[in-house]
């Protein structure tokens, strides 16, 4: 392998993407990665995680069959943003893996990046979404992403999973219901 290249191994791969170009009328959706596509912390024999493992940048990553449709289910109502520490890498290799466009738009950080919390995250979404409806899924929303919410003119929605489930199906009806309301009012 050449110096500096990166391995990525998934197979079968994902099937091609079907998705529409970017409708700024949509409300975005914020994507984190860790605990949300990517899943950890699970507990049992690893015969029984729930999703298969890829090797990106030398990382096993946990990522579940389902993730893919799920989130390309979403696009369809949604403009999607990876809103994760990954930043210009979830571009690298999820499209991919998860049957996205080649890249999706990235909130960067400019290395406020903190584990185990999401706050350092609110300023770049306040920069991206503006005045837009916002739904943003992460694993470690805390109390100051449920106060800032709350002060947003725009409709907002926190969307909480769990690390070792992540984005699961109750997940995508809840934000397809709300992108349908938050639409209708427009």
């Amino acid at each position: 392998m050449v110096a500096g290249a990166r391995r990525i191994v998934a197979w079968p791969p994902a099937p091609p993407s079907t998705l529409a170009a970017v409708d700024p009328t949509k409300p975005v959706l914020a994507l984190d990665v860790d605990g949300t596509i990517s899943l950890f912390g699970f507990e049992g024999d690893l015969s029984e995680v729930p999703g298969r493992f890829h090797l990106i940048d030398g990382v096993a990553h946990c990522i579940p069959d389902e993730a893919g449709g799920r989130v390309r289910r979403l696009a369809e109502r949604f403009e999607l943003v990876w809103a994760t520490g990954w930043e210009e890498r979830a571009n690298d290799v999820l499209p991919t893996i998860l049957g996205l466009p080649e890249s999706l738009p990235v909130l960067t950080f400019g290395g406020r990046a903190e584990f185990g919390s999401a706050h350092w995250k609110l300023e770049a979404l306040d920069e991206y979404a503006r005045d837009r409806a916002l739904a943003w899924v992460d694993d470690s929303l805390d109390e100051s992403c449920h106060v800032w919410a709350s002060q947003r003119s725009a409709p907002t929605l926190l969307v909480p999973c769990l690390p070792d489930r992540g984005l699961e199906e109750a997940h995508v009806e809840a934000l397809l219901d709300w992108a349908d309301e938050v639409t209708s009012r427009v």
